[in-house]
């Protein structure tokens, strides 16, 4: 085979690149794709293709794998490390094994770090290495986190990533590197702009490759790990496990007022997944502001409990199939509906709702709380900002002083959700800045204090 023909699936949500494989004979092969095949089977159907293979680098901790689902509808054969234990049916690969897949040929290379199963998949015409599926180990100018098994492990899998990231270095200069994790991942650390490379750039660009040591190496790689939603922490074992078949796709069940009320009067959460305008001029008293955008998934995932009914409020030019999807490929199968109607349907009822302001640059006037993550924060913010990340908001909001307050972060989606979290725990004289220090600073003419 003489040219590869390879597309990328890019998720821009959650920083990731699915891969299909086109191979030549009718056939496919996917890797690292979610549990959302949407975009992988539409692909497929338009060139004819049937999904012969699905391999998976590591078990994800950022999504639900769509390996065992193409298993289970289209009889896919699922490539995995065998040292994965996972549970469900799948042909289990050790360092060194090699597949068929019909004039290509992909051969398993152990690189533990990221997990440690991790493998990643080098593939061959002939015997001519073409690229590696690199997975969470050698990233575009980075290599992905090893503190999300535990933070016992975190070094001793750093130190691995090392000895698998010197051993990818060893493929020739022109094998092109297609990684999972990219610009926007919470795996990457940190995340860079490019998506694929090629073995030779790496060696020549990427600091981590180009490290004195390992222990210098080390320093490096744990000195840019930022913070992770927590659901990291639980889809790996899920993915062992193998993620339950969906027979149909997710949808949001339609809830009346009534439904809704008493759902809440249970302990449900509403997630309010409209622009931030449309909530800041009325919401529903303790719902959470997570607009809908690319990287609802990730956000829903940090700010929503996963453990209890979910209830959601949208406009109606929002697709509730996307809202459904997102949440289903992370794992949150705890949506109980939507509101039907909408904050209309709510209002038409008589029921209260709440409202947040909202301030322009010029109009800041009250101290500042920044929620930003703390690269963001550091690299430029307010002059005596108070800064405590979204992420650990929820936790935090005793924290927080009870005074009048103007949230804010990049542009104001994160900010009206951190507004949000402080309503529902009883602060009140917030607002929320549509904008950024960025913004401020042209504004006002003030320069931005740097450093933490």
């Amino acid at each position: 085979m003489s040219t590869i023909d390879i597309v990328p699936l890019v998720d821009e949500g959650l920083g990731n690149s699915a891969y299909l494989l086109d191979l030549g004979d009718g056939r496919a092969m996917v890797v690292d794709v979610s549990l959302d095949l949407r975009e992988s089977s539409r692909l497929a159907r338009r060139r004819g293709l049937t999904v012969a293979f699905a391999a998976d680098t590591h078990l994800h901790a950022d999504f639900l794998s769509g390996a065992r689902q193409l298993s289970a509808t289209e009889g896919t054969q699922v490539l995995a490390s065998a040292a994965g234990h996972r549970e469900f049916t799948h042909s289990g690969l050790r360092d060194g094994d090699e597949v068929d897949l019909g004039g290509l040929r992909l051969r398993a290379l152990g690189t533990p770090g990221h997990t440690h199963e991790h493998l990643s998949f080098l593939l061959l015409d002939g015997d001519k290495p073409v690229g590696v599926f690199t997975g969470g180990s050698l990233l575009v100018g980075a290599a992905a986190r090893t503190d999300l098994v535990s933070p016992e492990q975190t070094e001793a899998l750093a130190r691995a990533q090392y000895a698998s990231l010197r051993r990818l270095a060893e493929l020739p200069d022109d094998v092109v590197v297609w990684p999972t994790h990219g610009a926007g991942s919470f795996c990457s650390a940190p995340p860079g702009a490019e998506r694929t490379s090629t073995i030779g750039r790496e060696k020549a660009t990427n600091p981590l490759l180009r490290a004195a040591d390992e222990d210098a190496f080390v320093a490096a790689l744990l000195g840019s790990l930022g913070s992770f939603p927590p659901y990291f922490l639980r889809l790996g074992e899920i993915n062992r496990r193998g993620p339950a078949v969906l027979d149909q796709p997710p949808a949001l069940a339609p809830l009346s007022v009534a439904e809704v009320r008493a759902l809440l009067a249970q302990g449900a959460a509403a997630v309010d997944v409209r622009p931030v305008a449309d909530f800041a001029a009325a919401h529903i008293p303790g719902a959470v502001s997570i607009p809908l955008r690319p990287v609802f998934a990730s956000w829903l995932g940090w700010l929503a409990p996963h453990d209890q009914p979910l209830i959601i409020v949208r406009r109606p030019d929002q697709d509730p199939a996307e809202i459904a999807w997102q949440a289903a490929k992370i794992g949150y199968g705890n949506l109980a509906g939507e509101l039907t109607g909408g904050l209309d349907a709510w209002t038409a009822a008589e029921y209260p709702t709440t409202s947040t302001r909202l301030v322009r640059p010029d109009e800041v006037d009250a101290p500042v709380l920044d929620i930003r993550q703390e690269p963001e924060f550091a690299a430029g913010h307010l002059p005596g900002a108070l800064h405590v990340e979204l992420g650990e908001l929820a936790g935090r909001a005793q924290d927080v002083p009870g005074e009048p307050l103007v949230v804010m972060c990049g542009h104001g989606e994160r900010a009206m959700g951190a507004a949000s979290l402080l309503e529902r725990a009883g602060h009140r004289d917030l607002a929320v800045l549509t904008g950024g220090p960025d913004d401020w600073a042209t504004v006002t003419g003030h320069r931005l204090e740097t450093g933490t």
